[in-house]
């Protein structure tokens, strides 16, 4: 909350907490980076990468990256934001909407 008074030349500013998770700590979303999903995630992206006919040497160079972090991101020590991921998959002429697609189905078929 801040308070002014219009006639003076002060400016109160009181101090404000905000919860970053649900009282109790329950965390409904947890870190995917190692879950299954994700090992999903970068194992169908590698499996799009070999199918498109690339080494990770040759698609690194086509992104402007070194193979070491494009290598990192294929064993899940570098996650991948979702504008990365789509850049990556437009270079496989894959879409972020067919990706998805291919990624619920492989994520069904292991549950």
């Amino acid at each position: 909350m801040i308070v002014s008074n219009l006639n003076s030349h002060n400016l109160t500013i009181q101090s404000l907490t905000l919860r970053c998770r649900p009282k109790g700590g329950n965390d409904k979303m947890k870190k995917t980076i190692h879950g299954d999903e994700y090992m999903t995630v970068i194992a169908l992206l590698r499996e799009l990468r070999k199918a498109a006919g690339f080494t990770q040497v040759q698609l690194a160079d086509i992104l402007g990256q070194t193979q070491s972090l494009y290598s990192k991101y294929e064993r899940g020590e570098v996650r991948l934001d979702i504008i990365q991921l789509r850049t990556i998959l437009l270079e496989f002429g894959v879409t972020l909407p067919d990706f998805a697609e291919q990624l619920e189905a492989k994520i069904k078929k292991k549950r």
